[in-house]
């Protein structure tokens, strides 16, 4: 690695590195974590009572010494309301820090929720009111022996209701919540969602910090630039400097190896190089590369004192978001492309994995994006009704090569745009867009969630020829300055080279309840949300009834299951679904979780499949990518989640694991009507044929063979053998279609289930498998099995597999464990898979112990219906 010769520019040697660093010692922060207290504001004879943990919100202070019940269990959410029209007060004392001439003392808040004064040996020194917004207060010329620091939180929600009422002129409205959440700069979904309880919280929630020091790094950052070739790349070093130090090391280390190191001068307050490499170790999703991860470290130096030292790890990665027109259709495409490779990029939504944020620990956050990984999502988005995430969700991201489309924190309303908000708006944006900027899983920022959406919904003005951002202001929609001003200025000017949107664009949802079988014709270029509620585990569900599997309320219709369920019209959305689709009953409760389960399961999965099949080529990619609404839950309760708050997997999880695979084939059924003459409706004839596609998302051409097999679903019997022994070619990363068959007609193919494989023609391995029933399956006479084995396979070397046999069609089987308190400890790696006779479907099983089989047990979907 080289850099451009500068005249600020010295080279340091890598002795001379180590030398200097042993002379001094850096910046000085000490965490101020201990002894914290709260109380209520206002309440006479209110005691200080020690706070749970730290950093901390005052809903797990108050739980923790039993002052109010835990909102996630049975209907306690409502007995907790009062909290958030209360103010509350947090108070600690640490020893004064000794001062060196020249030094100052500054207290760092990373996070504040949310209207909050803080207090300093009795002398109110700040106000904050943004929970985004770090703050920084120099107390040096307030040091005492002893010092005192209380911050007192006002009531957020309070103070967002007399803003709206004292501002009549805006046009304040929402899906989801309180309008007045639109007046605060609070993570929204506190005030309630469609998948979440509203629990308005405050109390520092990220930590703080005392800094002692003369000279620190305010900010270090780089731009890096890979060319189109990918045979050499640039990193722009740049730091922002507070205080007289003079100088800056940046040192590029990659594999624990100084790959190269530059001693720049400060020049009013600011330090940059340029370093170029060739041949650089570039970054990759998953599925396409290795994750190699540079670290850019900056020692700043008062002559031969070391000051400060700061790093951050980044990738090199070239990231572009392709629009161009596309063959016979209007418009045009809308992907990802990195490193010169298109991208389909598949995955989720991400919401805040629990309501008290900081409760969330980072194996919390590592085990969702690793699962996210392990159902093979290439993209996550951030969705911008919660928070900036924690730096460890985004180093998990970068290490384990998920993208990240990150939203702004805007979400399904209209919000005002008045002197002081914007204001409040840009610095939330500049801070938190430096603050993420170096990671390269980050691919994208958002303007908002859905604000569009509801301005279209509710007509508000928009003229998309108007092109000036002052009349924007005067609009009943004001909030159009935020989207296509403000954020998209502050990305311009931080972050160059990433790609910015106004705004998320809507997803598939309910609001017609079409059938998710023609989801296809509800897509666009890029479906950035779509999904489909089920209840969670029967474990989860006991988890949040008061008397667990006792409970009196543990029943399909209670009102304490109802309440765990915060979307409008879940009763009529899940029951549509049902009805038109699964053959169901209400016999049992675990029944009916697995009914709604494998509903969710069927419905994604297809709807993976039709959209990836518009992935199919230059110039044909039809469709770029596609987010399920949601991944995660934030409490437990019935969501679109498909793995719960307990990290749990819904069986749709399984089933967009297999259709996200790198090598798929699906089929489609479609039924032509074909009239004796223009005027019959007598005598029509209907040609049932069958549609056999597959995609290949790896960058080689992929050689197979086909075989289609066919099976009388009642009795078991084989209709049909046939493969194929002409080759097929999968093209690389693209869908394309392979054959149709002829299904016979209507009676015939109601009753046949058909399995396609892709074939290795070398070795007669089974690259993929899909299974196509007739639709809607609540027509289909399901048989029992009469023969179905269930073996553990494999040795210590291999490890255990499932191996399941039937003799007849068996649609929807899923492995469980008798005991409940197993669930969290055996993992299998598939579940929910269809079956057909002679074929033996195998897939790995963890933390099986011997002695454990007699405890796995099964259901599907004709056995479910028969309990």
């Amino acid at each position: 690695m080289e850099t451009k010769e500068g005249a600020c520019v010295r080279r340091a040697t890598q002795r001379e590195c180590q030398i200097r660093e042993q002379k001094v010692l850096p910046l000085k922060a000490t965490p101020i974590r201990d002894d914290w207290q709260f109380r209520e504001v206002g309440r006479p004879h209110a005691k200080w009572l020690p706070v749970s943990r730290f950093p901390t919100n005052v809903h797990l202070d108050l739980i923790h010494h039993g002052l109010i019940p835990d909102p996630n269990i049975a209907k306690n959410e409502n007995d907790v309301q009062w909290v958030g029209e209360k103010s509350w007060a947090y108070k600690t004392t640490f020893s004064s820090p000794d001062l060196l001439p020249g030094q100052k003392a500054v207290i760092t808040f990373d996070g504040l929720d949310t209207h909050a004064t803080v207090v300093l040996n009795s002398k109110e020194v700040l106000r904050t009111e943004n929970m985004f917004l770090p703050a920084r207060l120099d107390i040096t010329q307030l040091l005492n022996s002893t010092i005192e620091l209380e911050i007192v939180f006002e009531s957020t929600y309070l103070t967002g209701k007399k803003v709206v009422e004292s501002d009549p002129h805006h046009k304040y409205g929402c899906w989801n919540g309180d309008p007045s959440r639109l007046a605060v700069r609070k993570a929204q979904y506190h005030y309630g969602w469609d998948w979440g309880p509203t629990v308005l919280t405050c109390g520092p929630w990220r930590p703080i910090s005392l800094e002692v020091y003369s000279s620190r790094i305010v900010d270090l950052f780089f731009i890096t630039e890979v060319e189109r070739s990918l045979a050499a790349a640039e990193i722009i070093a740049r730091c922002e400097v507070e205080g007289d130090a003079s100088e800056v090391r940046f040192d590029i280390i990659f594999h624990e190896k100084l790959m190269a190191s530059e001693t720049v001068e400060v020049i009013n307050g600011t330090a940059s190089t340029v370093f170029r490499t060739q041949k650089p170790e570039l970054w990759y999703p998953a599925r396409y590369g290795g994750q190699p991860l540079y670290h850019l470290k900056a020692v700043l130096f008062a002559g031969t004192s070391v000051c400060d030292i700061q790093g951050k790890r980044f990738g090199l990665r070239r990231a572009e978001v392709i629009q161009r027109e596309l063959e016979g259709v209007p418009g045009t495409s809308f992907f990802f492309q990195i490193n010169n490779i298109p991208v389909f990029s598949g995955g989720c939504n991400w919401i805040p994995a629990d309501m008290f944020i900081s409760r969330i620990d980072p194996a919390k956050y590592r085990a969702l994006v690793e699962l996210a990984v392990e159902g093979n999502h290439s993209m996550i988005r951030v969705w911008g009704g919660g928070i900036f995430e924690q730096q460890v969700f985004y180093d998990a991201c970068d290490e384990l090569g998920i993208l990240v489309w990150q939203d702004f924190m805007f979400a399904c309303g209209n919000y005002p745009a008045h002197d002081e908000f914007l204001d409040l708006v840009k610095r939330e944006a500049t801070t938190n867009v430096k603050r993420l900027r170096h990671h390269p899983c980050v691919v994208i920022w958002a303007g908002n969630n859905e604000d569009y959406q509801y301005r279209e919904t509710e007509h508000l003005e928009y003229d998309p020829e108007d092109q000036s951002p002052e009349k924007w202001l005067k609009s009943d929609f004001p909030a159009r300055y935020i989207y296509e001003k403000i954020l998209k200025d502050v990305t311009r000017d931080l972050v160059p080279n990433t790609y910015y949107h106004y705004g998320s664009p809507f997803g598939v949802w309910h609001g017609s309840q079409e059938s998710y079988q023609d989801w296809d014709k509800l897509g666009g270029r890029f479906v950035s949300e779509f999904g489909m509620e089920a209840f969670p585990s029967k474990c989860t569900v006991d988890s949040y009834l008061l008397k667990g599997k006792d409970d009196p309320e543990r029943y399909v219709q209670a009102s304490t299951v109802d309440f765990h369920n915060k979307a409008v019209g879940h009763e009529r959305r899940l029951a549509t679904y049902l009805v038109e689709n699964i053959p169901y009953s209400h016999k049992t409760f675990e029944g009916y979780i697995y009914f709604t389960q494998l509903m969710q399961a069927e419905c994604l999965a297809t709807a993976f499949r039709l959209w990836k099949r518009q992935w199919k080529g230059r110039g044909r990619e039809y469709c770029g990518g596609a987010l399920v609404w949601q991944l995660n839950d934030c409490w437990p309760g019935q969501s679109w989640s498909i793995i719960d708050y307990h990290l749990r997997k819904k069986l749709a999880y399984y089933a967009i694991k297999r259709e996200l695979a790198t090598i798929t084939i699906n089929t489609k059924r479609v039924v032509e009507e074909i009239p004796a003459d223009k005027y019959t409706r007598a005598y029509v004839k209907r040609v049932h044929t069958l549609q056999v596609y597959g995609t290949n998302l790896s960058l080689n051409d992929l050689q197979c063979s086909l075989r289609i097999q066919g099976w009388d679903i009642s009795t078991g019997k084989q209709l049909f053998n046939e493969l194929d022994h002409m080759d097929s070619t999968l093209l690389a990363n693209q869908s394309s279609e392979i054959c149709e068959r002829a299904l016979g007609d209507g009676e015939t193919a109601s009753q046949t289930v058909v399995a396609a494989y892709l074939i290795d023609p070398g070795n007669g391995r089974i690259f993929a498998r899909s299974i196509s029933w007739p639709e809607p399956l609540k027509y289909v006479q399901f048989p029992r099995p009469k023969n179905l084995r269930i073996d553990i396979v494999g040795g210590q070397n291999e490890g255990n597999c499932m191996e399941i046999k039937s003799d007849v069609p068996v649609k929807g089987f899923v492995l469980e464990m008798t005991d409940d308190h197993e669930e969290d400890y055996i993992q299998f790696e598939d579940n929910c898979v269809d079956l057909v006779p002679d074929e033996a479907v195998r897939f790995g099983v963890k933390g099986l112990a011997n002695g454990q089989e007699h405890q796995i047990t099964y259901r599907c979907l004709k056995a479910a219906i028969d309990l």
